[in-house]
């Protein structure tokens, strides 16, 4: 079969037009007329019944006939008609990324479906931030070291450079792609709070703050980066015990100081909460909405290739006790290693009910197909 790829190849442009209605021969020769110059004939090959196909020396228009019909006009091409009478739905699909019909304003990240997965250390991959949204994580970790008054990002010391601040690699590029999902245009009557998820406008992105320099000092040099989104409106905020979800929610952790977020009860940030102490310490959702421990010390080591019984029983015994304070549940230091150990207690800490799957490898978590 004859692919428009091989059309795209001697085009200068494509363009796919759909009409509802069946077409004639008339019809056919009106619309191919008004893509090729006035002195070159159109030549309908066939009835409207049927598949048609108008050719002139240049341009090729093919029509499916009855009911929903696609037409592809490609011009400066020459092929032969009965290799492009053998046109089939994927090749329609081939070339609709050159058609007018296939981009809006809001495609940044269509096609990309949310998951319960937060990115841990999500510095060290490819593209931070970008990676763990084209694999749908709703959740990304940077780690941030004061110096100067800027904030660096980074695992240690040693893999800071100047480049790599937290608002360049994550401030600034959710600015960025939260202007491309809320545009200005004629349709939008009033301003719009969407997510980045295109598929899930109303799905937030947790935005983990881990702080490695002193806290006192860190955390309101953090608060001051956050000053643009703040601006746009794209935070969660909480005022008492009432939380307005918003596109992006900053949850402090590492040497944030919980003192400074219990004290304000207005806020646009989180702590991200002690899952074994909760009552201890008095944890609520304003507080942190999130909680969590390190899985193998509370936990303890997996055995098989997945959670024991006893396992299990603690694990939905501390998911339980976070859900009826209205708060997530997220486990890190994970077992990464065999993968067969890795997927299982994946699969058992999901359908345990845990919120938010700590992952190093994305594409490996984004592809268990049974737990999403």
């Amino acid at each position: 079969m004859l692919s428009i790829e091989s059309f795209l190849a001697a085009a200068n442009t494509v363009t796919t037009c759909m009409s509802h209605s069946p077409l004639n021969p008339a019809e056919i020769m009106s619309y191919s007329n008004s893509a090729c110059p006035a002195q070159q004939a159109m030549l309908p090959l066939s009835s409207s019944s049927s598949p048609m196909t108008c050719q002139c020396s240049d341009t090729i228009t093919l029509f499916g006939g009855y009911g929903t019909a696609a037409a592809v006009i490609v011009a400066g091409a020459a092929v032969p008609t009965a290799l492009a009478q053998n046109l089939g739905i994927q090749d329609v699909l081939d070339a609709w990324d050159s058609s007018p019909y296939s981009s809006y304003p809001t495609q940044f990240t269509r096609d990309i479906i949310p998951k319960k997965l937060h990115s841990h250390n999500d510095y060290w991959r490819k593209a931070p931030l970008f990676t763990a949204i084209a694999n749908g994580a709703i959740s990304v970790e940077a780690d941030v070291w004061l110096y100067n008054d800027t904030l660096y990002v980074g695992h240690d010391t040693s893999s800071l450079t100047q480049n790599r601040t937290f608002s360049t690699l994550y401030i600034n590029p959710l600015l960025e792609i939260l202007t491309l999902q809320n545009p200005t245009t004629p349709f939008v009557t009033s301003p719009t709070r969407n997510g980045v998820y295109d598929a899930s406008v109303y799905q937030t992105l947790f935005l983990f703050v881990d702080v490695k320099t002193d806290g006192a000092t860190t955390w309101p040099a953090v608060l001051k980066a956050l000053q643009p989104l703040r601006t746009r409106n794209y935070l969660t905020t909480v005022n008492g015990t009432t939380i307005t979800p918003g596109p992006i929610t900053i949850i402090g952790t590492g040497a944030t100081p919980l003192d400074q977020i219990r004290s304000k009860s207005s806020r646009d940030y989180f702590y991200d909460g002690p899952l074994t102490e909760l009552d201890e310490k008095n944890i609520t959702r304003a507080i942190s909405p999130i909680a969590s421990t390190a899985f193998t010390s509370t936990i303890g080591a997996v055995n098989g290739t997945g959670l024991s019984a006893e396992q299990r029983k603690k694990v939905e015994g501390q998911v339980k006790e976070a859900h009826e304070k209205g708060i997530w549940v997220r486990y890190w230091d994970l077992p990464s290693w065999p993968v067969s150990v890795r997927d299982g207690v994946w699969r058992d800490l999901v359908a345990a009910g845990v919120d938010l799957l700590n992952v190093d490898d994305l594409e490996a978590a984004a592809g268990l197909k049974e737990v999403w």
